[in-house]
């Protein structure tokens, strides 16, 4: 039996909660979520490479790609070879999306204190400081699970009631 609550479904549940919030101005201005993400973060953050993009959204490198290219045709972003290094790539903000995020913002920030006046400042400041706390964990560290062999558990693929007449 597991005793432990499901930590990873429930910090899904709380984002959908957050994000619903979020969502109808995010699409409001003809963005997905994964391009509000990467916009949001080369403005905080500035000019960023690929492999940055995905650490700081939390997007797959293979999902990364596509969304890149949309967003370019879409003039939202710019990509350009590093001066150092030219296997290197940097993306960056367009005006276009500079924009975005100007007339975005008062909406945002709304929402944001719509949010704190709902669950009180102390809540919301004290979830922040818990969830960097957790972030800064060293759940890295921990050892990976001792898993049995397949054949001990039986394969996904196998019926239960394969043979089974009755």
């Amino acid at each position: 039996m597991i005793t432990h609550r499901n930590l990873p479904q429930l910090l899904l549940k709380a984002r959908e909660a957050l994000l619903a919030h979020f969502r109808p101005i995010i699409t409001h201005f003809g963005l997905t979520e994964p391009q509000w993400r990467i916009i949001r973060a080369l403005s905080e953050l500035g000019a960023l490479e690929p492999r940055q993009i995905c650490e700081v959204c939390q997007i797959l490198s293979p999902s990364l790609t596509g969304v890149l290219v949309r967003m370019e045709q879409m003039g939202l972003v710019e990509r350009h070879r590093m001066e150092g290094d030219q296997r290197r790539m940097l993306v960056s903000l367009t005006e276009r999306s500079r924009k975005i995020v100007i007339d975005m913002a008062p909406l945002i920030e709304e929402r944001y204190r719509l949010i704190e006046e709902a669950v009180g400042k102390t809540l919301l400041d004290e979830t922040y400081a818990q969830i960097d706390r957790l972030l800064a964990a060293p759940l890295n560290a921990l050892p990976s699970a001792d898993l049995p062999d397949r054949e001990i558990i039986g394969s996904i693929d196998e019926d239960p009631h394969d043979g089974a007449r009755g």
